[in-house]
């Protein structure tokens, strides 16, 4: 399944450039067999490529856990491509890409960057450790062993949670999918990845970021941002720590404002900013809900009441993670106010075109102002005073 590599240089490793080629293709031999052990379900054949007791102590023993706690996600491929190799006589590290696709979900492979080190005994080489390259997250199953719980259009996976509550996640989700569906249409794939780690800081692993930066976040979505159909599903990450003190209500909204962003992510672009990408998916979250603009704003609200209207719509620096709290949440009111104007004013269906008109564009400059002018007839200008006056009239 892997790429065999084409000639180093001399300056990758030790030993001159046809010796680092042969070790090169042994290596990616090794990773060759340890995917196929994985793809097979093979723990015994997993267990192999890693370095023996008498080589390195533990190791079998570690590579026998790693096996165990991915065992149960499902699946469709799994390959490693070596991109470097560092060699000094017996040890070597490697660089190399981790693909996989997990069944029913993925059209295409994740790709994240391992860092493994090896060992060389008996003219064999055994993978000592395998890890996230420099400046790439952790994957679920390094945090401990993986449930997995199935839902109509979920599939939640999970570390250090139970059963119950898992299923419990795969309800809300089976239940935004609809929604969302029903909002934005069915030019997606309608099913859903959640991942639930154990803490905050297991969130945090897995977005390779630190855990400050999202403390009180309940959850996020990763992906690719304009992606293709082929495009690998994107995850909803939990933060178990900041989801748990939610009530039914509020956990509901976060997973189908979640949702939403995996429904639109081919329709967003370098060219959407926040206030839409984030305001569309809380105008989905809290569509049909009965909610009032006081009752799901309520920071923009207590601002109004003090005389502090908004001049502008919110910028993209106004929802950084890290900032201030009640910042950070008039940033999310005000661009769900936004989208709410625009459904009640040109209506639901002119509300998804504008967006899709807006992730069209290449660049951020003159795309919200085109999508502005081609669908709802207006001015960024005029637009913006009609907003204000909508916040004015609603939180007022």
């Amino acid at each position: 399944m892997g790429l065999l590599l084409a000639a180093l240089t001399a300056s990758a490793g030790c030993g001159g450039g046809s010796g680092n080629d042969s070790a090169s293709g042994d290596v990616q031999r090794v990773l060759d067999t340890r995917a196929a052990a994985v793809r097979d379900g093979s723990e015994r054949e997993f267990v192999a490529t890693q370095a023996p007791a008498d080589l390195v102590a533990g190791e079998r023993a570690a590579a026998r856990t790693e096996f165990r706690n991915l065992r149960a996600v499902p699946l469709a491929d799994w390959a490693y491509r070596v991109t470097g190799l560092r060699r000094s006589g017996d040890r070597a590290t490697a660089d190399a890409e981790l693909r996989y696709r997990i069944e029913g979900y993925d059209k295409a492979p994740i790709v994240t960057a391992r860092t493994l080190s090896l060992a060389r005994a008996d003219g064999r080489w055994y993978v000592t450790d395998d890890r996230p390259a420099k400046d790439s997250s952790q994957q679920l199953w390094e945090q401990g062993a993986v449930l997995a719980v199935r839902g109509e259009h979920s599939l939640v996976l999970g570390v250090g949670r139970p059963r119950d509550a898992l299923r419990h996640y795969a309800e809300l989700a089976d239940r935004a999918v609809p929604a969302v569906r029903e909002a934005w249409g069915e030019d997606w794939s309608r099913r859903v990845v959640v991942l639930v780690p154990k803490s905050l800081d297991g969130m945090a692993g897995l977005l390779g970021a630190p855990a400050s930066g999202y403390r009180g976040i309940a959850a996020v979505t990763t992906g690719e941002a304009g992606g293709s159909a082929k495009a690998p599903a994107d995850r909803i990450i939990v933060n178990p720590d900041a989801y748990g003190v939610l009530g039914a209500f509020g956990r509901q909204v976060v997973l189908t404002h979640e949702t939403t962003h995996v429904a639109t992510r081919a329709s967003t672009s370098a060219a959407t900013p926040l206030w839409l990408s984030e305001g569309y998916a809380d105008w989905v979250g809290y569509r049909g809900t009965g909610r009032t603009a006081p009752q799901a704003a309520p920071e923009l609200a207590r601002a109004v009441a003090e005389g502090r209207v908004p001049t502008a719509l919110p910028g993209d620096g106004d929802f950084g993670f890290g900032g201030d709290a009640g910042a950070l949440a008039r940033a999310y009111e005000g661009g769900w106010l936004a989208c709410r104007l625009i459904a009640e004013r040109w209506g639901e269906v002119r509300l998804g075109e504008f967006y899709r008109a807006v992730g069209e564009h290449e660049k951020r400059a003159g795309a919200v102002e085109a999508g502005m002018k081609e669908v709802l007839g207006t001015s960024l200008e005029e637009f913006t005073g009609l907003w204000r006056a909508y916040v004015r009239d609603r939180l007022g």
